[in-house]
C-alpha cells in the first residue's frame, strides 16, 4: 500500500488501547458459510474476482479474503451475526469513489458490496421524502425526483456514479452545499444492521423530530464503522423553476475573494459558489476554450436558482455587487450556455494531469475569510517543496481542493509531495479549519486525526463505537 506516514508532534501524549483480536484467515468453515448464504456470484473468493474490490479512488490497495454481494437485509443480518462471533473484519463499500482509502480492506476480512441493493423504494410528492436502498446512484435518485417536480439537492462531484450509501457513509458535500448543506442535512431516517445482526431503525418520514439523541446523524459520516446501512429516507424540496450561472474572471486571487464577499453582503445566497486559482485556469486552458478573459488569474463560478423573476433579479444583484472588485470578465449562462460554463468546472480534474501525472487530492476546509491566505500559503508550500500546487473548490463553505501535483515514478517527488501534504494539513488546522471538508479521513489521513481532535474527543468516539461494535469488526484500521 502507498500512503504517507504522518507523525504526531512530540510532547503530545496518547492513550493506547489493546488491539482487537481478529480472525487470521478464511477457514474452510468460513468459506462454506459465505458460499451457502451468498450463492452463485454472490460470493467471490478468487484473487481475480476480488481484485476490483481491493482499492478505491485513493489507489490504496489491500486484498480481502472474500467479497459478498447481498441482495436483501436478511443476508446482511446473518452475515453480521456470523462475523461478530468469528471476529471477522467487515468492510462495506459501493462504487469505491472515495479518495482516502476508507473502503480498503486493510485487515483482510470480508468486503460487502452493496450495489445489489439498488432500488428506489418510494418518491412521495405528499410527504416530500424518498426511500432508497444504499446502492442507488445519487444521480438516478435526482432524476427520479425531477420527473415528479421535486429535488434532492446534495450533489457531490461524483453524483453520476457514487451511491446514496457511500454519500451517507462519508457525509458527502458538493457544489451546492453553500445553499443546501451536505448529506446529513437531508437524511431523515435510516435502517441499519449492527454487528451481531441486530436491526436498528432511526428517524423516519416526519420532517421534525426532537425525541432523544439524533442517532441518524451519528451514522451519517461514520464511515461504515458502526454498522451497514440498508435503507435511507431523505428529505426532498420543490424543484426550482430555473437557474442561471455566472463565470467571473479577476486579475488576482484577492480580488476574487473580495468579489465573493461583496456578493454575500449584497444579500444573494447562491446555490453554488466555486473558485479557481491561476494554476487551475492555466490547466483548463490546455484542454479547451475557457470563457474567461486572457488576463484572468482567478475565477469565481456562481449558480443561482429559483423562480424566473427571482433568478433574473439575483443575477442583476450579483453582477452589480461584483463590479466593486473590478472583474476582468463576466460570462452569464442560461440553458445550454449555462452547461458550457459548468463544463469548465468539470474539466479541472482531468486537466490537472496535464501538469504532472499524479496528484494528492486533498480537501481541507477553512473559515471562509481565510481562503485567500490558505491558497496563497498552499502555493508557497508547493514552491518550497519544488512542486506545483493547484487549488480550487467550494468557496461558499471554505472547502479547498488542494492538488499536490507530482510524478509517482520519481521517489524523491513522492517524498516531497508527502511533506507538502503534511504542511497543508497543519496549515488548515492553524487557520482554524479541518484536514477534511468532505472526503473523510480513511487511511490516508488517519495518522493526522490526533492533530485536529483532542484525546477527549477521540476517546468519546471510540467509546461510542464500542457500544455499537464491541468487537471492532466494522471497517477496522481507519481514522475517523
Amino acid at each position: 500500500m502507498r500512503f504517507c506516514l504522518l507523525l504526531t508532534p512530540r510532547g503530545r501524549s496518547r492513550t493506547f488501547r489493546s488491539m482487537p483480536i481478529y480472525a487470521e484467515s478464511l477457514t474452510s468453515a468460513h468459506r462454506l458459510f459465505l458460499t451457502d448464504h451468498f450463492p452463485g456470484d454472490g460470493c467471490l473468493l478468487s484473487q481475480e474476482g476480488m481484485a476490483a474490490f481491493s482499492a478505491d479512488a485513493s489507489q490504496e490497495r489491500a486484498m480481502p479474503w472474500a467479497v459478498v454481494r447481498p441482495e436483501n437485509r436478511g443476508q446482511i443480518e446473518e452475515l453480521l451475526k456470523w462475523a461478530d462471533s468469528e471476529r471477522m473484519p467487515i468492510y462495506g463499500r459501493a462504487r469505491g469513489t472515495g479518495r482516502v482509502g476508507n473502503a480498503v480492506p486493510t485487515h483482510g476480512g470480508v468486503v460487502v458490496s452493496m450495489l445489489g441493493m439498488n432500488r428506489i423504494l418510494d418518491v412521495d410528492e405528499n410527504d416530500f421524502v424518498a426511500v432508497v436502498q444504499p446502492g442507488v446512484v445519487t444521480g438516478d435518485l435526482q432524476a427520479a425526483c425531477i420527473d415528479r417536480k421535486m429535488m434532492y439537492p446534495p450533489d457531490p462531484a461524483s453524483v453520476k456514479y457514487s451511491t446514496l450509501g457511500g454519500n451517507v457513509s462519508t457525509c458527502a458535500g458538493g457544489l451546492k452545499a453553500v445553499k443546501y448543506g451536505v448529506t446529513r442535512d437531508w437524511v431523515m431516517g435510516l435502517e441499519s444492521v449492527l454487528p451481531g445482526g441486530k436491526v436498528l431503525r432511526t428517524g423516519g418520514r416526519s420532517h421534525k423530530n426532537v425525541v432523544g439523541l439524533d442517532l441518524t446523524r451519528l451514522f451519517v459520516g461514520s464511515n461504515g464503522k458502526l454498522g451497514l446501512v440498508t435503507e435511507i429516507i431523505v428529505k426532498l424540496i420543490p424543484l426550482p423553476e430555473t437557474s442561471a450561472s455566472v463565470l467571473v474572471g479577476f486579475s488576482d486571487l484577492r480580488s476574487s475573494m473580495d468579489g465573493a464577499r461583496a456578493v454575500f453582503r449584497s444579500g444573494v445566497l447562491p446555490a453554488a459558489c466555486e473558485f479557481m486559482d491561476k494554476v487551475t485556469i492555466q490547466a483548463v486552458r490546455q484542454v479547451g476554450d475557457v470563457p474567461l478573459a486572457a488576463n484572468a488569474q482567478a475565477a469565481l463560478l456562481f449558480m443561482v436558482d429559483g423562480s424566473e423573476a427571482g433568478v433574473e433579479a439575483e443575477v442583476r444583484q450579483l453582477v452589480t455587487a461584483l463590479n466593486e472588485s473590478s472583474p476582468v470578465s463576466v460570462e452569464i449562462g442560461r440553458g445550454k450556455d449555462e452547461e458550457k460554463i459548468w463544463a469548465v468546472r468539470r474539466t479541472i480534474s482531468p486537466a490537472a494531469f496535464r501538469i504532472r501525472p499524479n496528484k494528492f487530492a486533498e480537501d481541507i476546509s477553512v473559515p471562509r475569510g481565510t481562503v485567500a491566505e490558505a491558497v496563497e500559503r498552499a502555493h508557497q508550500i508547493g514552491e518550497e517543496c519544488g512542486l506545483i500546487v493547484l487549488c480550487f473548490g467550494h468557496l461558499g463553505d471554505g472547502n479547498i481542493h488542494v492538488n499536490i501535483m507530482h510524478d509517482a515514478s520519481v521517489p524523491d517527488e513522492v517524498v516531497r509531495a508527502c511533506r507538502a501534504k503534511d504542511a497543508v494539513f497543519r496549515l488548515a488546522i492553524e487557520l482554524g479549519g479541518t484536514i477534511s471538508g468532505e472526503h473523510g479521513t480513511g487511511l490516508t489521513k488517519a495518522s493526522f486525526v490526533s492533530e485536529q481532535l483532542s484525546q477527549e474527543e477521540i476517546g468519546l468516539m471510540t467509546s461510542i463505537k464500542q457500544v455499537f461494535d464491541p468487537n471492532s469488526i466494522m471497517n477496522p484500521g481507519k481514522g475517523w
